[in-house]
């Protein structure tokens, strides 16, 4: 079982929100659309559920053409980042709505919604009403219903992204070992590498209506294949220094890039990357002006100003530094991706080829 997108694109009223792209999401598997607002996600995921009609191309269910299928022919649950539920009925009644509008006996819908709420830890809850339950719990709720259809394609679009910290990191714990259970294809939809790097299985990473890169998320992750998808998948976003290589001259004192071909190319490295103190004996020393630093508790991030070029460290420790304060940051080269001039992976990072 698989869903297919061929080719498929969607513009409206001449502006492009998905550019043309193939994608094939495999039965039984978890898979993170990562990007920036508006980047495309949420239409990428319309255009799986049949809420809108692509303008070119096709979607393919299990092998067969559902490009003009309505939604409620289909084997889809979505569920939002603003949950739904109904007020007014007990949280039995919320699972169990979808099951009595397709028809479902009395004792199905029954061991159906039971079944799930027990998976959703929600089972002590059930006579209550949504308005009753914490917001947490309130988003069980929805998920439940979502999945007490048994859908093929369960869509999820940032859906704890209303939620307080610790509600997301029990919900973020939880949804993989839903995943695993239902057999299901997830999608989830995020702005948060973080996130996507918890919940594992395939991430695809967007950016403006592109898809740039698809694959297993620790892959993308450390072997982006574009300065864009880099960007994309580092939060802070990676930082970037231009350089050039000349015959036996190089603008960046790093030996281990003497091998490329003459060019300009451009440096990517993480935030945490860069180091206060020397971590090697052929780390590079970057002078820099202080911006800004924000304390986060056991680390802290400095916003930083290298000739043309702001960046963002992440250190350990608190970093009391003032603005305009001179400070040098040192970077280890196997920490450096390098880019070329049309922003293509010229040099994987040597850290991530080893991992």
């Amino acid at each position: 079982m698989s869903i297919e997108l061929q080719s498929v694109s969607r513009v409206v009223k001449g502006q492009s929100y998905i550019q043309p792209t193939s994608l094939t999401l495999e039965n039984g598997t978890m898979n993170v659309l990562l990007g920036p607002t508006l980047s495309g996600k949420t239409s990428l995921m319309r255009l799986m559920a049949g809420l809108d009609q692509p303008t070119t191309g096709k979607i393919f269910w299990q092998g067969k053409d559902v490009t003009g299928m309505r939604v409620q022919d289909r084997k889809v649950a979505m569920v939002y980042q603003q949950f739904i539920n109904y007020p007014g009925m007990s949280v039995y009644d919320n699972i169990a709505s979808p099951l009595r509008l397709i028809g479902k006996s009395t004792a199905e819908i029954d061991r159906a919604v039971r079944e799930v709420a027990d998976m959703l830890k929600l089972t002590p809850m059930l006579q209550r009403k949504p308005l009753e339950l914490s917001g947490g719990q309130q988003q069980r709720c929805a998920l439940a219903r979502a999945l007490v259809k048994e859908a093929g394609l369960v869509l999820l679009d940032e859906p704890l992204a209303n939620l307080d910290y610790k509600l997301r990191e029990e919900l973020r714990a939880e949804i993989p070992r839903i995943f695993e259970k239902s057999g299901a294809i997830f999608v989830y939809a995020t702005t948060e590498p973080e996130e996507a790097l918890l919940l594992g299985g395939n991430t695809a990473t967007l950016w403006q209506g592109r898809v740039t890169q698809f694959g297993p998320t620790p892959q993308v992750y450390r072997n982006p294949v574009d300065a864009t998808t880099a960007r994309v998948f580092s939060d802070p976003p990676m930082n970037f220094l231009p350089f050039t290589k000349r015959g036996a001259a190089l603008s960046l004192n790093a030996p281990a890039f003497a091998h490329l071909p003459d060019g300009s190319y451009t440096a990517g490295f993480r935030p945490n990357h860069l180091q206060l103190h020397k971590p090697s004996a052929d780390a590079i020393e970057l002078p820099c002006t202080t911006i800004a630093s924000e304390i986060t508790g056991s680390e802290s991030f400095l916003h930083l100003q290298h000739g043309p070029d702001r960046w963002v460290a992440l250190v350990h420790g608190v970093q009391s530094l003032k603005s305009g304060d001179a400070v040098s940051l040192w970077l280890d080269p196997a920490h450096i991706y390098v880019f070329d001039g049309d922003g293509r992976l010229a040099q994987s990072a040597s850290y991530a080829v080893a991992a």
